[in-house]
């Protein structure tokens, strides 16, 4: 049975809990890839709200960050973008429908899901720090710590680190307050200084009126864009989809929400996403997914009902519809910094989830995903850490 829709204070501050891990990869896609805000931030809207009407709680969105991040930096064509999205939903639905996906759960330990929570939570922290010392992908293609803002330092210091510092000590102080719940203070206050400092320069082009996305946008995708959207992009993300926003995600929507997270099963996750990237290919969006880091965040910004889903849902949908492609000069209103500040409390948040973990052999299995991701990437962590922790359940091994 799930929770009664709540629109409080709280739900907002946990609706924005998650925008530092999307805006930035759904701009650069946008500015970058040439993909149409329109489509993008429609598809974005689109999902939210209708994912947590039928699952009935909290549900993130998130990007496909294997994909945008491989997308931004080689500046893929929107072509190709389409073609990975269709792929991924068609594979999704096919992964749900015939039951693999419950099948690669019997087979994925406990030990595996915190070590792909706790990979991801790391991931998100240190990005998060990066944003504020302007040194992310994106901010270097920008060539930019804050591309917005015409100020770019504070005396000696990088704007962003001052930012960070600030946003980090108000959220901290106000991180439990339900009254100025930590999340949507932090957004208001970077929200003003990027006013204050020069972001608010491009909304004298902004027109707003009625748009509405087109259909297919970019075309059926050709041989060439499918085959290499296959090798590039899809097999390099799948692994990383299923460990992270299919298992990671559902363990951590039950211990979240417990009973009230019964619709959240693996395979509906698959069916929600396939269905996601087939719309995302039809509209011209992004790829996009659950995810256990995007949960976390919400949940720890004040999100525990899929009122925060109607709440984000509805404020994607507005800027896609009345603002149509000038909606990115209102989302720079945002220093990338602040976004940072929300994605190292996420981090955090699902980080910690490790402390369940009561073995040595556990927690080898856990911080060993961990390094490798950091090494290589998730997908390579997730296969290794199973193959690690069945042979760590023979007691000939020991750690």
């Amino acid at each position: 049975m799930s929770l009664p829709l709540r629109f409080n204070r709280m739900e907002v501050a946990g609706s924005l809990g998650d925008l530092g891990t999307l805006l930035p990869i759904a701009m650069a896609m946008i500015l970058i890839n040439g993909l149409p805000a329109l489509g993008v931030f429609f598809c974005i809207g689109l999902f939210y709200i209708l994912a947590g009407l039928f699952y009935g709680v909290t549900v993130p969105v998130q990007p496909m960050k294997v994909i945008g991040a491989y997308a931004i930096a080689t500046a893929l064509t929107p072509e190709q973008i389409a073609a990975s999205a269709l792929l991924l939903g068609i594979i999704l639905l096919l992964v749900g429908w015939t039951g693999i996906i419950d099948l690669i759960r019997r087979i994925t330990p406990k030990s595996v899901i915190r070590g792909i929570q706790l990979s991801t939570g790391t991931l998100l922290l240190s990005s998060g720090i990066r944003f504020m010392l302007g040194t992310t992908q994106f901010q270097n293609v920008q060539q930019a710590a804050e591309p917005a803002l015409a100020l770019q330092h504070f005396g000696p210091l990088p704007i962003g680190v001052v930012f960070g510092v600030l946003g980090g000590l108000v959220t901290l102080f106000l991180i439990n307050n339900r009254r100025w719940p930590g999340g949507l203070a932090v957004l208001v206050l970077g929200t003003g200084c990027g006013l204050l400092f020069g972001a608010g320069s491009g909304l004298g082009d902004v027109d707003p009126g009625l748009y509405l996305p087109s259909l297919l946008p970019f075309g059926l995708p050709g041989g060439a864009d499918l085959s290499f959207a296959l090798l590039a992009l899809v097999l390099p993300q799948l692994p990383m989809t299923l460990g992270n926003a299919c298992l990671a995600y559902t363990d951590l929507a039950e211990h979240y929400f417990e009973k009230q997270a019964q619709r959240v099963t693996n395979k509906n996750a698959c069916f929600s996403m396939g269905l996601a990237n087939l719309t995302a290919f039809i509209l011209g969006g992004m790829p996009m997914c659950h995810g256990a880091g995007g949960l976390a965040a919400h949940y720890r910004f004040g999100a525990r009902t899929a009122g925060s889903n109607l709440i984000i849902g509805t404020l994607f949908l507005g800027l896609a519809l009345v603002f149509g492609p000038h909606s990115v000069a209102l989302l720079q209103l945002l220093p990338l910094a602040i976004l940072g500040v929300l994605l190292v409390f996420a981090g955090a948040q699902l980080a910690l989830t490790i402390l369940d973990l009561e073995t040595r052999k556990e927690l080898f299995v856990a911080v060993l995903i961990m390094g490798i991701t950091l090494a290589a990437n998730l997908a390579v962590g997730f296969v290794v850490g199973v193959g690690v922790a069945w042979v760590l359940k023979s007691e000939r091994f020991g750690i």
